[in-house]
């Protein structure tokens, strides 16, 4: 699982520099995609799928959000050239996502069976949430008593999101 982990992170990282880096817009939101969707991956390796969840639809209306606002503007920087490899770009970009899905596919099958737990800390959440947290919704103690650092993640998702999409449009501040 290590591997397959630093392999994905690989892809993040070659994702984000090529992000940073491309002269055409919608590239970069598309690099931004196999970010995200790596991230969704890694989150399903490390048997979290509550935050692979939440990363699976957040990057996903990010995607529809951005590649609509750069289809309807100009689809490169006013400073930028025209990107001469286009071909190159899609099929490195095609190569990337057929990786991204056998690494999703395994990923997946490494996860519980529904309603079955392989934790050890379920069977202790389920007798004991109610006693320890004082709360009498054992979904809402157990979130936000017991596993609050993961509730902490999961908006930092979320924030991660809105720099990402405010990094990729360059919007800037007022002067």
């Amino acid at each position: 699982m290590d591997l397959t982990i630093s392999i994905v992170v690989g892809f993040m990282i070659i994702g984000a520099l090529y992000a940073i880096h491309a002269k055409d817009l919608l590239s970069s939101v598309i690099a931004c995609g196999i970010v995200g969707y790596s991230l969704v991956i890694c989150f399903l390796l490390l048997k979290a799928p509550d935050l692979a969840i939440v990363q699976i639809v957040v990057d996903t209306i990010t995607l529809i959000i951005m590649v609509a606002v750069v289809l309807d503007s100009s689809r490169e920087e006013s400073y930028s050239k025209p990107d001469t490899q286009g071909y190159i770009s899609a099929v490195t970009a095609f190569l990337m996502i057929v990786v991204l899905l056998y690494f999703f596919a395994v990923s997946i099958q490494s996860l519980d069976i529904l309603g079955k737990s392989s934790l050890r800390m379920a069977k202790h959440y389920i007798e004991n949430a109610a006693q320890k947290t004082g709360s009498a919704n054992l979904v809402t103690g157990v979130v936000f008593d017991f596993r609050g650092y993961d509730t902490m993640g999961e908006a930092v998702v979320l924030v991660t999101a809105v720099i990402g999409v405010l990094t990729i449009l360059r919007i800037k501040g007022k002067k």
